[in-house]
């Protein structure tokens, strides 16, 4: 089947292809900012973990009478 294209519909195309590769490229940026937040709140939350534990810890450990 072939189909003749008219330069309206072309350029139509061409512009719509331009924007859905523009629309690409911030959801991938986006998409990588956003990672970089989990990780730093999945970093976060370790550390506090850690933090949580030790103070824990020195709760029940009884400590040197003054």
């Amino acid at each position: 089947m072939q189909a003749e294209w008219t330069e309206e519909a072309i350029q139509r195309i061409t512009t719509e292809n331009t924007t859905l590769k523009q629309r690409v490229r911030q959801l991938t940026a986006d998409n990588r900012t956003l990672d970089e937040r989990l990780k730093a709140a999945r970093s976060n939350l370790r550390f506090q973990d850690r933090r949580v534990a030790d103070l824990e810890a020195q709760i029940i450990t009884p400590g040197p009478t003054l």
